[in-house]
């Protein structure tokens, strides 16, 4: 059975979510390149999930302090500079949670996503299939209709402007979020905070996303972006990427399967101290 070290496994940790105090991002082009190279990372960094984040990377691996002060919060500064940047795709898109995805692994995210065809189509279908709420069909029609809109602006377009309607319409800006359907582009300065995001469909301010998805199956999907996550964090418990991008057992098995069959991961991994099996990049491995 192969066995990794857990001092190897943090060692490799430090190097690539750049916690070693010598690896610390300085400024938004060091950030840009840091994403680039992970493939997606959390803006934030989540309590029990398994992915590298701008906060750790810039801040430390230390909570997110209230103070708005503190010199870690420049990467707030970093994201909003960057939102129209299209230097990556920010969204809640990853457990509900906002993340950075580099544009050369987004198709793969997409193809994996609810988006089969044609963006407007497919929300019709979906919204009468019952898989798609009111709200969420609100909310898209009105950036159809519109183009891109602030949050006030929005939540007037869709019809959910009221104080009752609050928590309908953040749940429906989350759903098509985690859908690929719209993303924040901008910050406007309005309402009593003078901070609103402003919205756009996902296929609008990406055009070309449509047609480099359409060729990559699922399968492809699936083990291009294991194997990119396996990269950022060296090793993990399928149960917990399970658990992070919310797939099935099936397809992620099978995905585990191939790559262990191609030699790109090792599969049955014993890690020092654990019960559980691990699935671990080769190289970190001693059989």
């Amino acid at each position: 059975m192969p066995f990794l070290r857990t001092d190897v496994l943090n060692s490799y940790r430090a190097t690539t979510f750049r916690t070693d105090p010598h690896l610390r991002l300085k400024s938004r082009e060091e950030a840009v390149v840091f994403v680039n190279q992970s493939g997606f990372i959390f803006f934030w960094p989540a309590k029990d999930l398994l992915l590298p984040s701008l906060w750790k990377a810039t801040a430390g691996d230390r909570p997110v302090p209230d103070a708005h002060d503190d010199p870690g919060h420049i990467t707030w500064d970093w994201k909003d500079s960057l939102l129209s940047s299209r230097v990556w795709y920010y969204g809640r898109v990853i457990h509900n949670r906002n993340a950075m995805v580099c544009l050369c692994d987004l198709p793969y995210f997409y193809a994996l996503s609810p988006n089969y065809g044609d963006p407007e189509q497919d929300v019709i279908e979906q919204y009468e299939a019952g898989q798609l709420t009111q709200e969420a069909r609100w909310v898209f029609d009105a950036l159809l209709r519109e183009g891109p809109l602030d949050t006030i602006q929005l939540k007037r377009a869709a019809h959910l402007n009221s104080l009752e309607s609050d928590g309908r319409f953040n749940r429906a800006i989350n759903e098509l979020q985690m859908q690929f359907r719209l993303l924040p582009i901008g910050i406007a300065r309005v309402g009593a905070w003078r901070y609103a995001f402003i919205y756009e469909l996902s296929h609008r301010h990406f055009p070309n996303l449509l047609e480099a998805a359409r060729s990559i199956s699922d399968s492809s999907a699936y083990q291009h972006i294991l194997m990119r996550y396996l990269k950022m964090v060296g090793a993990a418990r399928p149960q917990d990427i399970a658990r992070l991008f919310r797939w099935h057992k099936q397809p992620l098995e099978q995905a585990i399967i191939h790559l262990a069959a191609s030699g790109n991961l090792k599969n049955q991994v014993k890690l020092e101290n654990q019960n559980d099996p691990w699935i671990s990049l080769p190289e970190l491995c001693t059989e």
